[in-house]
């Protein structure tokens, strides 16, 4: 196929060749592109007319499936009455409106809300407003951060500082933060292989963190980042009890923890964010994805009202903190936002993704013993099928699953040879038997 042909395989396709597509192969992806021209509801169509079921909700986040008409119309009504407006001493009404919402789900005691445009933005933030509060209550020593191995906390510097998954780090490890250590994972297809919700074995990993403070003394480190699930390394579970012992350990030596809830809040984990459902609650939450169901990019840390407080000192006008960005509060955003949680609430989303939780492990579970499975795992509408990977070349046999599964009308996402999977809430137990058969079919193939 010469260059020419795959800038233009057919008529009505764009010229591939000027967009840098993120992570993605793009030399292989633009000689068969995969373009994705409308969606509705749990559905997907291709530029060629193909219907694909999105097992993967876009890429974790359109929670409340595409194009919700009630989402649609608030940013359409939005966008013909305010297009923009900054959030640097000005503001607009739907943004306060939205910090009230988010607020009112959070966990108790944490009633303030920044506004950023991603997951990332709102990792990094969640960073600087840990350092700047140890800072202010003159423990300005506290610039240790700690994450943890496999982790993944987006692609600014500060995320892919405290995440701990190699291919995000080996090329930029030169340029990250100094002074972050990172504690263990928590995954062992020794003691957990084919466990059904949180695993049993190992809350004794979270001791770990013990180990760094005796290393680096207390006093030096500001906070903890983990994902309560982490997601984009495969679909990996808290043990029973891990997230309460980081939390103890945490308060025993004054150490802010941060939970990063991009994939987990607005409903993934069959709750409001990963805090609720474990019943731990974090000093910091990071969200964005289902914040307005992937329609308008949009994130959001959730602070402790004790961290809000420390920051308001000093002279009434001043900039208590020295950050934020150009899109903080958009508009459109904040309106997808209102929207989109009314949509939660109004259509008990939360609920149905628990209610859902039992078919899908079921579903999924029921692949144990099928070609090449060596894990599955699941909690809340998120899944994962780990697969045995073919020796010598790691990522070629999921890739080699996503591909047949597309193929034959299911989007699945693949992070190493790990199938994961999180529907929309909205699905019906139609879809989930139709995305387990698809995979079934897909095991027996390749």
């Amino acid at each position: 196929m010469t260059d020419n042909t795959a800038r233009q395989l057919r008529a009505d396709v764009p010229d591939l060749q000027s967009y840098w597509m993120p992570f993605t192969g793009n030399r292989k992806f633009k000689k068969n592109p995969r373009l994705i021209s409308r969606a509705s509801g749990v559905h997907c169509w291709t530029h060629d007319g193909k219907k694909v079921l999105d097992a993967i909700a876009g890429l974790w986040c359109c929670n409340a499936g595409h194009c919700h008409p009630k989402i649609v119309e608030a940013i359409q009504k939005q966008a013909a009455v305010l297009d923009y407006a900054t959030a640097f001493q000005m503001s607009h009404p739907a943004v306060f409106e939205l910090a009230n919402k988010v607020a009112g789900l959070a966990p108790d005691g944490m009633d303030y809300v920044f506004f950023v445009n991603s997951g990332s933005e709102a990792v990094d933030t969640a960073l600087k407003m840990a350092l700047g509060y140890h800072r202010i209550r003159g423990e300005g020593a506290r610039t240790r951060l700690i994450g943890r191995e496999r982790g993944y906390h987006g692609v600014g510097f500060g995320g892919m500082s405290v995440g701990g998954m190699s291919p995000n780090r080996k090329m930029f490890g030169p340029a990250m933060l100094p002074g972050v250590d990172h504690i263990s994972h928590t995954h062992s297809l020794e003691h957990n292989a084919y466990t059904r919700g949180q695993p049993e074995w190992g809350a004794h990993l979270a001791e770990d963190l013990e180990r760094l403070v005796a290393l680096h003394d207390a006093s030096t480190i500001a906070a903890v980042i983990v994902e309560p699930i982490a997601g984009s390394t495969g679909v990996i579970l808290p043990p029973k009890g891990y997230l309460q012992r980081l939390r103890e350990i945490c308060d025993k030596h004054g150490i802010l923890l941060i939970f990063d809830e991009v994939i987990c809040a607005f409903g993934r984990v069959g709750d409001r964010f990963g805090a609720t459902r474990f019943d731990v609650t974090p000093d910091l939450i990071t969200t964005a994805k289902g914040l307005t169901s992937g329609t308008v990019p949009m994130g959001a840390v959730i602070a402790k009202n004790e961290i809000y407080d420390t920051f308001m000192t000093g002279p009434e006008g001043a900039i208590e903190f020295f950050h934020g960005y150009t899109y903080s509060g958009h508009p459109l955003a904040a309106a997808a936002g209102n929207a989109t949680l009314d949509v939660y609430r109004e259509e008990a989303l939360f609920e149905r993704a628990r209610s859902l939780e039992p078919y899908l492990e079921e579903g999924l579970h029921s692949l144990k013993g099928e070609p090449h499975v060596q894990d599955i795992r699941n909690l809340g509408l998120i899944g994962a099928v780990e697969l045995t990977p073919i020796e010598g070349q790691p990522t070629a046999r999921a890739m080699q699953l996503f591909a047949h599964c597309f193929d034959n009308g299911v989007a699945i996402r693949t992070t190493g040879d790990t199938a994961a999977f999180s529907p929309p809430l909205i699905i019906e137990k139609q879809h989930i038997d139709q995305i387990v058969e698809t995979v079934r079919a897909a095991l027996r193939a390749i």
